[in-house]
């Protein structure tokens, strides 16, 4: 089997070089990734440029772009079929709760499974030192159990591991989502010349209490593999606004009506 390594730290990282080392006992490893680190790029696509593959060693090319480029350059262009398997990582600290929004890791993942390949996004806690030898084997835990069991039409995994060596992790959790919240998220500075610029920053002081979360299983020593849902449709919500008003008026079995220079206009 073909199983396609990506990252948003870059190709030259340590996550990636022990992702790929682990996850060649599946098979085949190509390794496609940005050639500098795009953390925080989300699921951004380069629309306003060329990209350029280099190669780096055999079915090792580094990309000009971002995570996403990075998995749409393999997947529609370096590969011959499609791979198995996407796995993204392993990542410099952790991608826990609404951070996945941002996670350049974590959007390699989603593009994977936007194109229909079981997807996995790797995440190690940690600031400085990191334990990636421990953080690949669980990446190779996980793949083994995708590629055995599959994953539900539009479902990626994400999975984030304590930066502990082997021996001193716990076991997996399957998690939900936490949330966050910063205590000032933008700080002020002032240059030289006097002129105020800004960083988003700020100190992370709060995370949801939930037992079942991917925070608690990760401070209690535990790897947390959370699934995550293309379909950000609250259904909840959507039976709710169905039957607002303003909408009902708006609607019909005959046909809908839109606005048009405040004017409501029937449409057929």
């Amino acid at each position: 089997m073909t199983i396609l390594v990506t990252n948003d730290d870059g190709i030259g990282s340590s996550g990636i070089q022990a992702l790929a080392r682990k996850l060649a006992r599946l098979g085949t490893v190509w390794v496609i990734a940005p050639d500098r680190e795009r953390t925080a790029v989300g699921h951004a696509l380069t629309l306003h440029k060329p990209l350029r593959l280099t190669p780096v060693k055999p079915r090792w090319f580094a990309v000009n772009g971002t995570p996403t480029d990075c998995v749409n350059l393999a997947v529609k262009h370096v590969l011959r079929r499609p791979p198995t398997l996407v796995v993204s990582g392993v990542n410099r600290g952790v991608n826990l709760g609404d951070d996945v929004t941002y996670s350049g890791t974590v959007s390699a993942a989603l593009e994977g499974a936007i194109l229909g390949i079981p997807s996995i996004a790797v995440s190690q806690d940690g600031r400085d030192r990191f334990f990636f030898e421990a953080a690949a084997d669980y990446a190779l835990v996980v793949a083994r159990a995708v590629l055995r069991h599959g994953l539900p039409p539009g479902t990626l995994l994400n999975v984030n591991v304590p930066n502990r060596p082997r021996a001193g992790i716990k076991g997996i959790r399957v998690t939900r989502l936490s949330r966050r919240r910063f205590e000032n998220p933008i700080i002020e500075k002032t240059d030289p010349r006097g002129r105020k610029y800004y960083w988003i920053a700020g100190t992370r002081i709060t995370w949801t209490k939930q037992a079942d979360s991917d925070y608690a299983a990760l401070r209690r020593g535990f790897v947390s593999v959370t699934p995550l849902h293309l379909d950000m449709t609250n259904e909840e919500a959507l039976e709710a606004l169905q039957q607002w008003d303003h909408f009902r008026r708006l609607g019909s079995s005959q046909g809908s009506r839109a606005v048009r220079g405040g004017t409501p206009v029937r449409t057929r």
